[in-house]
């Protein structure tokens, strides 16, 4: 998935920009507290992207 794709994802969800790493991004759920890191790829594997949603507590990316 692209990840410009998958951010316009979490922020319909809530998810939002916290700070930059060295090679990720840290994005929170406002609604929760829950926090993680998105890697800075152009592209994300569908995987990663279901892992991190739920580690987000958001529902996961439908693949179709």
């Amino acid at each position: 998935m692209k990840r410009a794709k998958f951010i316009k994802y979490l922020n319909e969800h809530n998810c939002g920009f916290i700070k930059h790493g060295a090679k990720h991004d840290k994005y929170m759920n406002h609604n929760n507290g829950q926090r993680t890191m998105i890697p800075r790829h152009l592209d994300i594997d569908e995987d990663l992207c279901e892992l991190i949603c739920k580690q987000l507590g958001i529902p996961k990316v439908s693949r179709y």
